[in-house]
């Protein structure tokens, strides 16, 4: 779930089926937002997976849509849809297909998009799938799996419905995409932007025995699968060579879960305390962390609460309040009675 930053205080909401709804003063509209359920393919890992909004959606009515596409083989495709600013739903005949991804299996697809900071879209992408990467995509810079990507949605190149950003980190190396941003991802399913700093943090899903948080950066290696988490990878790697790998900023074992789930840096006013904190929560075991980054080290890091059910996704309002979605159904807006003395006076994020 996300906010279209436009004022209009609606929450958007995306169910895996092909639908978008619009949550607005606290009631569900009946009609959809966006209703593509003819066009997609949904199960498992697939289906639709998240809407980003144009930066200027408010003046270009533009926003756009990650989906497992329910035509031909398995592939995914990120389009572009046209609204109304001012009215509750789109229009479904203005699709434009920006890109279109093959898969090889229908998990470890990804499945979030969002707008960076610099205006430009970012897309994850997972693996492709199965178990220890058996086509080895999360070392090959020669295809998009196994990466995040960052292109240009406001301009086009000849045999492209975007542009690439000059500045992208692989631009002039020979054989490989230069849409990567970054690499070396086995499924980051969320990611998210500080609203306020910038930096980029994505979780990235483990396989059985890391689940871990990054700082996303241009052109780094985040090790699959020569690493899980800081550790080789148990059954691929052994004695593996870390040099010019990026390691997480923070990682858990899998007996405190089996499925990370990226949130966001909590910007709010209803929780002081968390003030500048990243949070993130597992979907297995539904237990939500707060982690303070700063100097670029974790300083602190807590267990905020055990929710006791299937965390699929974070979403935030455009107050940054946080909320907290249940694979259910249910949505819930994060908050706290008392205090967490999660931070000291002092610190500042």
């Amino acid at each position: 779930m996300t906010h279209a930053g436009d004022n209009s205080k609606r929450l958007f909401i995306t169910e895996q089926s092909g639908v978008v709804r619009i949550l607005k003063n606290g009631r569900l509209n009946m009609r959809p937002f966006l209703d593509i359920r003819k066009r997609v393919k949904s199960g498992g890992e697939t289906g639709l997976l998240s809407v980003a909004f144009h930066p200027s959606f408010k003046k270009n009515g533009r926003f756009f849509v990650n989906y497992t596409s329910s035509k031909g083989g398995l592939h995914t495709v990120i389009s572009e849809f046209h609204a109304e600013s001012h009215l509750d739903f789109a229009h479904t005949e203005s699709e434009r297909v920006i890109l279109t991804v093959p898969q090889p299996f229908s998990n470890h697809n990804g499945g979030q998009i969002a707008f960076g900071p610099d205006g430009y879209l970012y897309a994850g992408f997972g693996d492709g799938g199965a178990g220890n990467d058996p086509l080895e995509n999360g070392q090959n810079l020669a295809t998009l799996l196994g990466t995040i990507l960052r292109i240009d949605v406001d301009k086009k190149e000849v045999g492209k419905e975007y542009a690439i950003p000059q500045d992208n980190p692989f631009v002039s190396k020979l054989g490989a995409k230069h849409e990567i941003w970054a690499y070396g991802l086995r499924n980051p399913w969320r990611f998210s932007f500080d609203p306020v700093k910038g930096t980029m943090y994505a979780a990235d899903v483990g396989q059985s025995s890391r689940e871990e948080i990054n700082v996303i950066e241009a052109g780094k290696n985040y090790g699959w699968n020569i690493m899980e988490g800081s550790i080789c990878t148990p059954g691929v790697s052994s004695n593996c060579n870390t040099t010019d790998l990026t390691l997480p900023i923070a990682e858990y074992k899998r007996d405190k879960g089996i499925s990370v789930i990226g949130g966001f840096v909590y910007r709010g006013s209803k929780i002081p305390d968390l003030c500048g904190a990243y949070l993130y929560g597992d979907f297995g075991s539904g237990r939500i962390w707060a982690l303070q980054y700063q100097n670029f080290k974790v300083k602190r890091k807590k267990l905020l609460i055990n929710t006791k059910f299937s965390i699929s996704s974070f979403g935030t309002d455009e107050d940054f309040e946080i909320y907290v979605v249940n694979y259910s159904g249910s949505i819930y807006m994060l908050d706290f009675s008392r205090s967490l003395s999660f931070r000291s006076t002092q610190d500042k994020l």
